[in-house]
């Protein structure tokens, strides 16, 4: 998948997005290291810098973790955060 400049939409953001798909799809399995920002930044064409915000943006979306001077893997479970994570059975019709 490319990022496309042109979009209006940051390229970090793109990035971002890529990678979570690739996270959800398997692709990045929990607990395994995901490609270095150096080799994103080369795969993509993009600045080191953009593919740093696109990690900060994973981290703070909850799906990927750093450890400094090793690199950023995904957590072990990723928090997916939707309507039907709900999983409240109470029945509220009985007294």
């Amino acid at each position: 998948m490319s990022l496309d400049p042109e979009s209006g939409r940051p390229l970090y953001m793109q990035l971002a997005d890529v990678i979570e798909s690739r996270i959800r799809s398997g692709a990045y399995a929990p607990d395994r290291m995901i490609p270095a920002s150096l080799r994103l930044s080369e795969e993509y064409g993009i600045a080191h810098m953009t593919v740093r915000r696109a990690m900060r943006e994973l981290r703070e979306r909850g799906l990927i973790y750093t450890v400094s001077g090793k690199g950023s893997y995904v957590v072990p479970k990723p928090t997916i955060s939707t309507p039907e994570a709900d999983t409240t059975t109470g029945d509220e019709s009985a007294d």
